[in-house]
């Protein structure tokens, strides 16, 4: 029945459309940059007398339908020069533009490209997006451009803090957010265990963060959306542009392939660091290296495809005893086609692979595990008038999840094989979104995701009496495993359990006047994928695993409120959101759960919700010299897991605690000027409120050991987090527009020196007996230097 909901919408969403789209002229093309041939997101195609316009998509191809006439257009890309002439429509027109890059505007693309400008009339909401441009500019740590600490200064985003992987949006879980790079999904989004991102800054062409409001086409999983498009390469010219900096490097090279028809880009980047250590008598290694590739070709005007990939590996070992990698593998085939000058379409071909290895030759064995996924989309954009655009698609995903295997790593070690059961899935959905504009101040975004889970058949299954894996042993007041009653075996054809759900999508704006607009969005996402982790951020030995037989996928229902506004011609700018979200089937850990290697993990996980609202700002001074934003939010975060039965406490006795992840106050302060055409600043200041721990409000002895006493989860905080860090820009010939040319950064990171706890330990001291707290931080201040370069 709920199939039938879905395709009788889409029926009569055409048919209504049709009706309104006839006797109309319709114009489409692409749009790119002059030198490169590299299309354009987000170009503005403005016709002013008839006050209506489009915008180019993921591919630089935009469509828009007018009354049949003459009228002048108006081609607008911050950046770039504009263009404005005349066009005669009598039918249907082809016509592509090519922008020149704007000499005088160039100073202004540090801080803001017109993908990341306020934009009012737009029902989307909770969206952020960032240039390249944009990352290079903010200071950090080792002086190495990072997407992911970049995105962290916006509002409601948050990290677990120095050296944790991943991100936090409006207080969800860091396996809550779903990570493309174009289209391919990362499991993984760090290198060093959060040090740098596995994103090359050089082979970014576009940056979007969605926190709520989020389109039906996206789904799988209910905190955020982080969508990142690789460039696609100069297809007039060979180019080459990288950096050396004081630990790692990076070289990106890109050109044509037939000129003006195809092109390659080509990046990698890569540390040294550990190649000094033996001079200082270490023979431990600590290093990553990356590959981004792409290939893009035109077959024709209506069909353009594309290859593209991305490899990465860490490396962290101590002498020949220990030795751990891990990293993620990418590769994505596309196919444009382009049916109608109204009906665009994306068939994406996707193998997604994430790996864990861990060699212990101290102990004898090795450790494998990960994720593989082969995924295939078609997606349609069918640009139906000039006031309605549809865009609907289906997406099937086959999952395959390697818990772990132990194998022994000698003749002579004395471990014995093993191997964690292999789970299998199927994950589907079909699609359909609206953008609609129904007046001059009302535009509607509404849609529909229909999505299944198919957990397949594996070799072994506990069977557990009552279906209760978990058991709340009443004379102890502790939860235990419960002993299977049965192990069963399964085809892998077979369906274990089935799960559906319709999850709809709504959004709409009201501008009250030109330059300010008020908007609201709900959206329902449905998740499928747990990750198994007890530390605050995500580790490589984590572990995914699939809803299944005892694990309800997670459910997330979230409503935004905004006011937008843009002051003084588009200079300033002002996003103020509240939000409040909460999540059904969010698991959490009974005390003592040991998830190593663990074959059988539903028997130490509690079914619980999750809640989470709050209130961000983000303020901005888009042009001029001096640019840049404050964010500030404020929110809170928590989850609940009672008991099965009110004879249970569940965890914390059933009340709602802090998640690992809340804090109250996050502010962030990020700036650039222009001091002269050689010399730019760029200064960022955060303030943080400490993360939630649980620390021991007893102790007692046994056996003439001191042991502490753990009172409620998370329950006390880490001290506030603040930091300043300082970079300078230097460019020894800035009016240099052909040839080498190169840049020099001068970074501090953490000026003032201030040691942020990244944790809080308690042992017993072995001199006293006593048992005392430790601290631990990451890093001081760190200062930095690099030297960018193009040709």
């Amino acid at each position: 029945m709920n199939i039938r909901i879905f395709w009788l919408i889409l029926i009569f969403a055409f048919s209504m459309t049709s009706m309104m789209s006839q006797n109309k002229i319709t114009l489409k093309g692409v749009i790119s940059d002059s030198q490169s041939s590299e299309t354009l997101i987000g170009v503005n195609i403005l016709f002013p007398e008839l006050k209506t316009g489009a915008t180019t998509n993921e591919y630089g191809f935009y469509s828009i339908t007018i009354p049949e006439g003459t009228y002048n257009v108006v081609i607008s890309y911050l950046g770039y020069a504009p263009i404005s002439e005349t066009i005669s429509l009598i039918e249907n027109t082809n016509k592509d533009f090519s922008l020149v890059e704007s000499v005088e505007s160039l100073n202004e693309v540090i801080l803001t490209e017109n993908v990341e400008k306020l934009n009012i009339r737009k029902p989307q909401m909770s969206l952020n997006a960032m240039s390249a441009n944009t990352i290079k500019a903010i200071p950090v740590v080792f002086g190495e451009a990072d997407v992911i600490k970049s995105i962290t200064l916006l509002p409601g985003v948050t990290t677990a803090g120095e050296g944790a992987s991943g991100f936090n949006v409006r207080g969800g879980a860091a396996d809550q957010n779903l990570i493309l790079l174009d289209e391919a999904t990362i499991y993984n989004s760090s290198h060093l265990f959060g040090f740098f991102s596995v994103f090359n800054p050089d082979a970014i062409k576009d940056l979007k963060l969605y926190k709520g409001g989020i389109p039906a086409r996206y789904g799988g999983r209910v905190s955020s959306v982080l969508d990142i498009y690789q460039k696609e390469g100069n297809k007039n010219k060979f180019h080459m542009n990288g950096g050396i900096g004081i630990i790692s490097s990076r070289l990106l090279a890109e050109g044509p392939i037939n000129k003006g028809t195809g092109s390659f880009l080509l990046g990698g980047r890569a540390t040294y660091a550990h190649l000094f250590l033996p001079l200082f008598d270490l023979d431990n290694k600590a290093y990553f290296y990356d590959l981004n590739t792409k290939i893009s070709y035109k077959l024709n005007e209506s069909n353009n495809i594309y290859l593209s990939g991305y490899f990465g590996r860490d490396v962290l070992s101590f002498n020949d005893s220990f030795k751990n990698t891990y990293g993620n593998t990418v590769l994505n085939f596309r196919w444009n086609h382009l049916f109608s000058d109204k009906l665009f379409s994306n068939l994406s071909l996707i193998y997604s692979d994430y790996y864990y290895g861990l060699n212990l030759n101290f102990i004898g064995f090795n450790w494998d595990s990960g994720i593989r996924n082969a995924n295939v989309k078609y997606d349609f954009k069918h640009y139906v008038s000039n006031n309605i655009t549809l865009q609907y698609g289906l997406n099937s995903i086959y999952h395959k999840f390697n818990p772990g295997e132990i194998k022994p790593s000698s003749e002579d070690s004395g471990i014995n094989p093993d191997k964690l059961i292999d789970k299998y899935a199927f994950e589907n959905a079909f699609y359909l979104d609206v953008d609609q504009k129904l007046s001059d101040k009302i535009q509607l975004s509404y849609g529909l995701r229909y999505s299944t889970f198919l957990r397949l058949g594996q070799d072994e299954l506990n069977m557990y009496a009552n279906d209760e894996p978990v058991i709340f042993n009443k004379e102890l007041q502790i939860y235990e495993k419960a002993d299977p009653i049965a192990i069963n075996t399964y085809k892998r054809g077979k369906v274990l359990k089935s799960f559906g759900n319709l999850e709809p999508r709504l959004a709409i704006a009201y501008l009250l006047e030109d330059n300010s607009s008020v908007k609201a969005s709900y959206n329902r996402l449905s998740q499928y994928l747990h990750l198994l982790s007890n530390t605050s951020s995500p580790t490589p030995l984590d572990i995914w695993t699939p809803s299944g037989m005892y694990t309800e996928p997670q459910i997330l229902d979230q409503v935004a409120l905004g006011y937008f506004r843009n002051f003084k011609s588009d200079v300033f700018s002002l996003e103020l959101e509240t939000f409040y979200k909460t999540v059904k089937n969010r698991i959490d850990y009974i005390d003592g759960a040991d998830l190593i290697a663990n074959d059988a993990i539903e028997q130490i996980i509690l079914n619980g919700e999750a809640r989470a609202y709050g209130m961000e700002i983000l303020f901005r001074k888009n042009t001029g010299r001096f640019k840049g934003w404050i964010a500030y939010t404020l929110s809170r975060s928590e989850q609940r897991t009672p008991g099965k039965n009110d004879s249970e406490p569940g965890i914390n006795n059933g009340e709602w605690y802090k998640t690992a992840y809340d804090k109250t106050h996050d502010v962030s302060f990020t700036a650039s000027y222009d001091f002269t055409k050689k010399w730019r600043f760029n200064a960022n200041f955060l303030f943080q409120t400490g993360q939630p721990v649980t620390y021991p409000n007893a102790q007692y002895e046994y056996n003439g050991i001191t042991i502490p006493n753990y009172g409620f989860r998370n329950q006390y905080r880490l001290p506030t987090y603040n930091r300043l860090d300082l970079s300078a820009t230097y460019t020894p010939k800035p009016d240099k527009t052909s040839g080498r040319q190169g840049e020099w950064i001068f970074g501090i990171y953490n000026v003032y020196n201030r040691y942020n706890a990244a944790s809080i330990t308690f042992a017993e001291n072995r001199d006293t007996g006593v048992n005392e707290a430790t601290r631990l931080s990451i890093f001081g201040i760190v200062p930095s230097v690099s030297y960018n370069f193009k040709f």
